[in-house]
């Protein structure tokens, strides 16, 4: 499949405080909170949402397009995607901002604070998606992922315009939205991501029921943290896959990204989704045992191993000729 990913290309500042938020915040005080965490260590990652989505379909083999802004500062990143199997002839580089900035704090009970800087990230919305079409051939999918508002909605009006079929995955930008920016980014989508709780304020700002959502997407992937992941669509019976076993949670940045590169990628292969949720899940959990959003490495047949480990046998042999020569 021909599948581009539009979304934020960041470098991601992630640093880990050795206590719980939760025991720093006063219920009755929230309303003038003023806090700083003396953090243990500092890493510098690459990161944003499209980049970490389109690494993670390089390390099960699939080459996507990368599309977002960045700056100047992009060439050392660039160098990095292109010798993990990314397509990035159709970035956007900046002449006047730097790469977007991601800045972290991770618990120990894996809860975060973090910032946003969209630097380059703004001048997304001069991306159009019809030129890529042409250089490739077509489009199969087009992944609208976390990104410059405006870009998110020129990007899913396109794809309605030109027939391209499209993810809606809106992620933390929902915060920015209003509800109908939000009903305008959704409709007609292949297929809209969200965890549980972007799901609830999605529909809360378009005014929503589950049923009226399926009526604007075809297929809706809901992600529930340690519960796992619920499929529901059209005309199907609701799909429940639990999380895949993992060997030792270290940071979760990047988890659902790692999910929708694994579940895209599959598929991509032809498998059901059932199956596909299955690889999302396994290489989400190779992120979460991960410092870094691309700093882990698949291993073809350990990662069917694992994959048979956690879903059985059956999951593993229709997976494997995917994977292994």
């Amino acid at each position: 499949m021909k599948i581009a990913v539009t979304g934020s290309i960041a470098t991601d500042h992630l640093m880990s405080f050795p206590g719980r938020f939760a025991d720093q915040l006063i219920a009755d005080q929230l309303h003038k909170v003023s806090l700083s965490f003396l953090v243990d260590d500092l890493v510098l990652r690459r990161g944003g949402v499209a980049a970490n989505i389109a690494f993670g379909m390089g390390q099960l083999g699939l080459r996507s397009v990368l599309l977002g802004a960045v700056g100047a500062d992009f060439a050392d990143y660039r160098s990095w995607l292109e010798r993990h199997g990314v397509d990035c002839d159709s970035v956007h580089t900046s002449e006047v901002a730097h790469t977007a900035r991601f800045v972290c704090t991770t618990d120990t009970d894996m809860c975060q604070i973090a910032s946003f800087y969209a630097g380059a990230m703004s001048e997304a919305r001069n991306i159009e998606l019809h030129p890529v079409a042409q250089r490739l051939g077509g489009l199969d999918l087009v992944l609208v992922s976390a990104n410059d508002p405006e870009a998110m909605l020129r990007h899913s009006a396109e794809c309605r315009e030109r027939g391209y079929a499209f993810v809606a995955d809106p992620s933390q930008q929902l915060a920015r939205m209003a509800g109908e920016d939000v009903s305008s980014l959704i409709d007609g989508a292949e297929y809209l991501m969200t965890n549980d709780y972007e799901k609830s304020l999605l529909q809360s700002k378009a005014g929503l029921s589950d049923d009226q959502l399926l009526e604007r997407v075809r297929v809706r992937v809901t992600t529930l943290g340690k519960h796992g992941v619920e499929i529901a669509g059209r005309d199907m019976d609701p799909i429940h896959v639990p999380i895949a076993r993992e060997a030792r949670a270290v940071d979760p940045t990047g988890v659902g990204d790692g999910f929708r590169a694994g579940f895209f990628t599959a598929l991509s292969w032809g498998v059901g989704l059932e199956r596909a949720a299955q690889v999302g899940s396994l290489l989400a959990a190779l992120v979460l045992e991960t410092v870094g959003t691309q700093e882990y490495q698949v291993r073809h047949d350990l990662f069917v191993k694992r994959l048979a480990e956690s879903y059985g046998d059956e999951a593993a042999d229709e997976i494997r000729p995917h994977l292994l020569p």
